[in-house]
This record gives C-alpha cells, structure tokens and sequence, in this order.
C-alpha cells in the first residue's frame, strides 16, 4: 500500500502548492475546490481563519500582485485512510514560517481541513 500512500501524499502536495499560487488565490472558485467546507486556519499572526474569511482576502485583488510563496522542506504523511499530514518551510518576502496543514480525501478529492502557521527566523 505504499503506492496509494505516495499517491496521497503528491495529492496533498499538488493541491498545498496550487493554494500557494498567486493565480489560484485569485481565483474564489479555484480556492474553494481546494478548501473543506469545515477549514480552519490559525495563520502565522495568531489570526484564526475560515473559508469565509480566505475566500475575502484572497479574492480582493491584492494577491495576484504577490510573490510566489518560496517552499522547502516539504513533507507529508498518511495519518490514516484519506488524512494525510504535510509540513513545510515557506518564505514570503522574507517572512518564514512553518507550516502543517492536514488534507482529507472528500467525494470530491483532496482538500485543506486544517492549516497552521508558526513564525520562524
């Protein structure tokens, strides 16, 4: 089963990587395929966040004009069936955070339950 667990994985990183793209954030329609109905955020500011609340920032033009987010360290894991796990470094501009955010597999494919943000030098 380690191929369905790769498979999983690279499903959560392609999806984790296209909200990342100033294209797709632009987008309300494509962010929301990629966000669970139920997400939550607690960004790197300590904000807590919900689809409603991305959906007004993301869509309010100010976005497209970002840089793409510089990602390393990306990794993932299968927590259990359709769950998977992914941890990464990202710098904006030279705010770096960690970040975890957790994808569940939906009838519709995977999609963003939960993410978190954690300031790092």
């Amino acid at each position: 089963m380690a191929d369905e667990s790769e498979q999983a994985v690279e499903a959560a990183i392609d999806g984790e990587l296209r909200l990342l793209d100033p294209e797709v954030r632009a987008s309300p329609a494509r962010v929301l395929e990629l966000l669970d109905p139920e997400f939550t955020e607690i960004g790197a500011s300590g904000r807590r966040w919900d689809v409603e609340s991305i959906l007004t920032v993301t869509s309010d033009g100010s976005v497209s004009a970002e840089s793409p987010v510089e990602v390393s360290e990306m990794s993932g894991a299968v927590l259990a069936a359709g769950i998977v796990h992914l941890t990464y470094l990202a710098d904006n501009q030279g705010r770096r955070a960690r970040r975890s955010s957790l994808w569940r597999l939906t009838e519709t494919g995977w999609r963003m339950y939960f993410h978190q943000g954690t300031p790092t030098s």
